[in-house]
């Protein structure tokens, strides 16, 4: 009867994924502590009321070590940038969490990337969203991310190697658009492809950057909001798509 019980046990806990090998669920509760905190510190009439709820239950849900390199793995729950090659990184997990509550992304949006890099993003865009579309003109980065993306099952990510700068047009209007690295403007094409209503979440600048909102009114008229300052790595311009 014991032996039973302990197999039953022991079956319950596979099924829940309780004796994953590399089951670090209570480092992401951390890291969503973490988050949390900072959120709470920033304020200023930006999250007052704290970030969207689904957008923390995604960061509780994708594994963050799963998008970095092997070096750096144990690392992969700090609240810090880290390097994943090709002079590129993967954003602190605050900035994740508050560029994405910032999108207000719903359950039936279409959403564009801009800078897939790890494809970290992308898969916590697709846990809050229905169809993700990412573009990343690095090509080694493009295809580590889309191979990372599908082993782990995030089948309503597309992605697409190119010039980020000239948006996904095939699939555009955009319920929402995310870019990831920093021009020292707003793109144009970016703006076209939004939908009336819809947000761009951009930062922008060289050496001094702002974190930018723009809102995309009915009527195509624009408005934009500096909401803090940030710091990423430049939007690489040019490449050819595939």
């Amino acid at each position: 009867m014991v032996r039973r019980a302990t197999l039953v046990l022991v079956l319950g806990l596979l099924a829940t994924g309780g004796l994953a090998q590399d089951d670090r669920t209570a480092e992401r509760e951390g890291m969503v502590e973490t988050v949390e905190a900072i959120a709470r510190f920033v304020g200023s009439g930006i999250v007052d009321a704290g970030l969207d709820p689904q957008v923390l239950w995604a960061l509780r849900k994708v594994p963050r070590h799963a998008f970095v390199p092997d070096e750096v793995a144990h690392l992969a729950y700090a609240d810090r940038p880290l390097p994943i090659g090709r002079g590129q990184t993967i954003s602190q997990p605050f900035i994740v969490a508050f560029m994405t509550h910032l999108l207000r992304v719903k359950p039936g949006d279409r959403v564009l990337e801009i800078g897939t890099g790890s494809g970290y993003q992308a898969a916590v865009l697709s846990l809050v969203a229905r169809e993700v579309y990412s573009v990343e003109i690095v090509p080694e980065l493009g295809r580590s991310a889309a191979a990372v993306l599908t082993r782990l099952g995030y089948a309503n990510v597309k992605t697409r190697i190119g010039d980020g700068y000239q948006g996904w047009e095939e699939h555009a209007p955009y319920d929402g658009i995310m870019v990831t690295a920093a021009p020292d403007h707003v793109p144009p094409a970016l703006v076209a492809q939004l939908k009336p209503g819809a947000r761009l979440v951009i930062p922008v600048g060289g050496a001094s950057q702002d974190l930018m909102v723009v809102e995309k009114a009915a009527d195509g008229t624009t408005t934009t909001r500096h909401i803090i300052p940030v710091r990423f790595v430049p939007l690489t311009r040019g490449g050819k798509p595939d």
